[in-house]
């Protein structure tokens, strides 16, 4: 099946104060407080969360979903052929606070979303020309160390190798699918690839595609070098109220959203029967979590 349709954005186009031109949409409740959210990747783009996480609009009152593509990806190309680097990211987070005139802003992060808010809340600690934000909600994190990093990526290809991927995998191919209806295999095909990040694969469906910008992706990582945000202090440094959300089963090890809970001194709240992907898996338990943290 297609994914649902996400509706059309209450406003969208480009930042202006960015060094490159970024692609920016707005959903929810026009006037409503803002909420800044950033996608996972690196090199990804915004549309995959919806419209499931449209939902944040409502949580706790109404509000203003801004969202955007990072630098690389989606609608945010660059010709520059300059790497892309955890600070390029950094800075471009600053400069969309300042651009929307975000005063203090919420802001959400999801995987790679979620390190960057980190990362972002950590460096407007020492740099003033970074807006601080006042509070983060970070739903399954990606790792803080390059150690719980490649935990999460043997652990992601143990599952995309396991018996029940590759029994779909045949079921797909055995289907005719291929030629029956392209489209609908392509959908598929892409459900498949990542649904080692979902506590059951089968659960991986009706999913809004994405690609991934390789070369996005590799010089972000690379530009985080051996990095350990427990030990170097960037975490203790963050200094901002925050809540983690991480899924037990999720492929990325709940140990280090532990470690970063412990260094942040932010709430951890656990989701049951859950993996990378709680806004599909388990709705109700996350947005309800955040729900009661943006009242509190």
């Amino acid at each position: 099946m297609p994914p649902m349709p996400s509706p059309k954005p209450a406003a969208s186009g480009y930042t202006a104060g960015t060094t490159s031109p970024l692609y920016w949409c707005t959903y929810g409740t026009p006037g409503a407080p803002r909420l800044l959210v950033l996608h996972g990747g690196p090199g990804a783009h915004h549309d995959y969360l919806l419209p499931q996480m449209l939902a944040l609009d409502g949580v706790a009152g109404p509000r203003e979903l801004l969202f955007y593509d990072q630098r690389g990806g989606g609608k945010s190309r660059t010709t520059d052929h300059a790497p892309i680097t955890w600070r390029t990211q950094v800075v471009d987070v600053g400069a969309l606070i300042q651009e929307f005139e975000l005063d203090r802003p919420t802001i959400v992060g999801y995987s790679w979303g979620g390190l960057l808010a980190m990362l972002y809340a950590a460096e407007a600690t020492r740099d003033d020309a970074l807006p601080r934000p006042i509070r983060l909600v970070l739903v399954d994190p990606a790792p803080v160390t390059r150690a719980f990093r490649a935990e999460f990526e043997a652990e992601f290809a143990r599952r995309q190798s396991g018996a029940d991927v590759a029994r779909m995998r045949q079921e797909l191919s055995d289907s005719g699918m291929r030629e029956r209806d392209p489209e609908a295999f392509r959908q598929r095909n892409f459900e498949l690839s990542v649904a080692g990040y979902f506590r059951d694969p089968g659960d991986a469906k009706d999913l809004t595609p994405f690609r991934v910008t390789a070369r996005v992706q590799q010089s972000v990582w690379e530009s985080l070098g051996d990095y350990d945000l427990v030990a170097d202090g960037t975490l203790e440094r963050t200094a901002v109220p925050a809540l983690i959300l991480h899924g037990r089963q999720d492929p990325i090890p709940l140990a280090s959203s532990q470690a970063a809970a412990a260094a942040m001194d932010a709430k951890l709240a656990i989701i049951e029967d859950c993996g990378h992907v709680p806004y599909v898996e388990q709705p109700e338990a996350l947005f309800s979590a955040i729900g009661a943290y943006l009242s509190a």
